[in-house]
């Protein structure tokens, strides 16, 4: 995978980015709709509170959160998950962070563990619970990201934020630099960057 990231696989790169984040009605990936449905999970009014637009947006990730774990998250441990959620904040980047930040004491492990105790929710659908409301911090996990990162124990968040940050945070500009050139819009976080090319190169899309 690191190795589409090198200079002389830019146009790769950015074609795949392209593909993914085309529009309907020529864009096969309703993923591409994730960050921006219903104006983003993140937007100051409902950044800190779980909605049903955010629902609907990790069934675009093909997650589909069952009704009873909905009620959890929507009612019956909305005020819980609210004051998790005021902890987190929210104009904060991972790369932004020093590694001492990422460990045990970081304000999003009590949200992760709290949204993992939920009946029906597992580690992909709260990654992506997670990273619709704070996209720019928290990056998914799923199967294909696992297997094509060789993600052992769940183990990411640390390794990732180390990769990204090393040699004066070269993979985060790079990642962005990809972002402009493939013009998909600033809004789009370099950790979704990231998950897409992954993702696209997991299920075969770069060949």
């Amino acid at each position: 995978m690191t190795g589409l990231l090198a200079p002389d696989r830019e146009q790769d790169a950015t074609r795949l980015l392209q593909t993914y984040f085309a529009p309907r009605p020529q864009g096969r990936f309703s993923g591409a709709y994730f960050e921006r449905l219903g104006g983003g999970g993140d937007r100051p009014e409902v950044a800190d509170t779980f909605t049903a637009d955010d629902l609907v947006a990790v069934s675009l990730l093909a997650v589909d959160i069952g009704g009873d774990a909905a009620l959890d998250l929507l009612v019956t441990r909305r005020d819980r998950l609210e004051a998790l959620l005021r902890e987190v904040p929210r104009d904060v980047a991972l790369a932004d962070l020093a590694a001492d930040e990422v460990g045990d004491s970081w304000t999003v492990r009590p949200l992760y563990r709290e949204l993992l105790s939920i009946r029906g929710l597992g580690e992909t659908s709260v990654t992506k619970l997670l990273a619709r409301k704070r996209p720019h911090l928290v990056p998914i996990l799923d199967s294909v990201v696992a297997e094509e990162l060789g993600v052992v124990k769940g183990r990411y968040w640390s390794p990732l934020h180390a990769w990204l940050v090393a040699d004066d945070r070269r993979m985060h500009r790079r990642l962005e630099a990809l972002r402009e050139t493939a013009g998909i819009g600033a809004d789009i976080s370099v950790l979704r960057v990231f998950d897409v090319l992954v993702w696209m190169v997991g299920k075969g899309y770069d060949r």
